[in-house]
């Protein structure tokens, strides 16, 4: 009976730590005509990124906007003049960093 317990415990256990690790968080930025950034995150298992919160980092490191994901989980930005890059930080390992020269 206990084998059979520790067992069980086991298998949903590893369920457990694969799905954990299939939460993978997803960030995509684009240019739009207007001189604005869209980025859209989201997670690899298809779960929505609403209200994550997104922030524009400076050259030295300082927060110079934030703001949350919206319902569509986008946020959109003017394009800063200054060297930047944008963090998605849904909490501890799942953060994505995108500097502002790889957006397209």
């Amino acid at each position: 009976m206990r084998s059979t317990l520790l067992r069980i415990a086991f298998g949903v256990g590893c369920l457990f730590a694969v799905s954990a690790a299939a939460h993978t968080p997803l960030l995509d930025c684009y240019k739009n005509d207007d001189g604005t950034i869209t980025c859209e995150g989201g997670f690899s298992d298809g779960a929505s990124a609403a209200g994550v919160e997104i922030r524009i980092i400076d050259e030295i490191d300082r927060v110079v906007l934030k703001g949350k994901l919206d319902d569509d989980a986008q946020f959109t930005f003017e394009e800063p003049d200054f060297d930047y890059h944008v963090i998605f930080d849904a909490g501890s390992n799942h953060v994505v960093v995108l500097f502002g020269g790889e957006i397209e």
